[in-house]
């Protein structure tokens, strides 16, 4: 498996100041520590529903973490497709991977949050129609010059948008997740979504998704694909998730307990209860939250990227010493 963080994109109440600091800080030392990765997330506007903080804009803060280091890749988990034009898109790509060498993953979805659709000229029943042809159109252009695209929404015409270097590969974002009242989704499989991510390279299962669902998701993966002639070992067919995690050594579980909800609690609203919570996301002991990962990995996750909470590098260190480091081993002498 490979172990990936967010970029702590969060705009936490005082540390607007310095935030910029501590972004470069974390992507250097995630990439000394040696993780595979640096996600992040995606909001137009501040979704209080469901977070109490905003994030800056994703893929400039790429590049900024792009800057700083050489080899980590970077992708979004995930890009709220409907919100964005496909030939501004295409060219912010396309300057990112000139930029980091090819680094980026593009990780996308149809988002959830009415205000931002209606906020760029849509709405939340075209989500899924803007989103393929953003991504169509987008990746049209980041494979060749000259291009032309005719869509319900969007069109051009021998067009080319440079500088053309790497194509990113594209993982697709959805599928099941544990239900509650305040979900904006139904906890399935859209016929639509199951469609995207089995034309592209990979797919991100929802942070929300437990275990079980996460074998749901994928049977019905492995089934569209082999529909189409495809299966994922041919394709190199990435399985990943993100999660939200925050890490404790203390010794007792109601002082973990206390710790956790103080960090988590930070960024996530009051929307859903703690249970709930405690029931999709990373929380418990370091030995339970290890146990979750194993379960993640059994069922068949391949890339994890987790939610550090913050951009403090004390708990980047614990990460790399009770997550990244075990799970290394494990993969190692597997291999062996």
């Amino acid at each position: 498996m490979k172990l990936g963080v967010f970029l702590p994109s969060y705009l936490l109440l005082g540390q607007q100041a310095k935030h910029g600091d501590q972004i470069r800080r974390f992507a250097v030392r995630a990439e000394e520590l040696g993780f595979e990765s640096l996600f992040i997330t995606d909001h137009l506007l501040t979704a209080s529903r469901f977070y109490r903080v905003s994030w800056t804009e994703p893929l400039m803060t790429l590049s900024h973490a792009a800057a700083v280091t050489s080899r980590i890749e970077l992708g979004t988990s995930v890009l709220v497709l409907p919100t964005h034009n496909p030939v501004v898109l295409a060219k912010e790509i396309a300057t990112l991977q000139h930029l980091s060498g090819g680094r980026y993953i593009y990780g996308l979805g149809t988002g959830w949050y009415p205000p931002e659709f209606e906020s760029t000229g849509g709405r939340r029943e075209q989500r899924g129609r803007r989103t393929d042809e953003v991504l169509e159109a987008s990746m049209q252009l980041l494979k060749a010059p000259q291009q032309t695209f005719q869509g319900r929404y969007y069109q051009f015409e021998d067009i080319t948008v440079e500088p053309l270097s790497h194509v990113p590969p594209v993982w697709v974002a959805g599928g099941r997740q544990y239900a509650h009242e305040a979900s904006p989704d139904q906890p399935r499989m859209d016929p639509k979504v199951l469609d995207r991510i089995c034309r592209w390279d990979g797919w991100i299962a929802r942070p929300t998704s437990r275990p079980e669902q996460i074998i749901e998701d994928l049977r019905e993966i492995d089934e569209g694909l082999a529909k189409r002639g495809r299966s994922r070992a041919q394709l190199g067919f990435t399985v990943a998730h993100e999660n939200f995690c925050w890490l404790s050594e203390k010794s007792r579980p109601d002082d973990i307990i206390a710790e956790q909800k103080d960090r988590m609690l930070a960024v996530v609203s009051g929307e859903r209860p703690w249970d709930y919570i405690e029931a999709v996301y990373l929380t418990g002991s370091i030995d339970r939250i290890q146990e979750r990962i194993q379960e993640r990995i059994d069922v068949g996750v391949e890339h994890m990227f987790l939610h550090t909470m913050n951009a403090d590098l004390n708990q980047l260190e614990l990460f790399a010493k009770h997550l990244l480091e075990p799970f290394k081993s494990v993969r190692s002498a597997a291999a062996r």
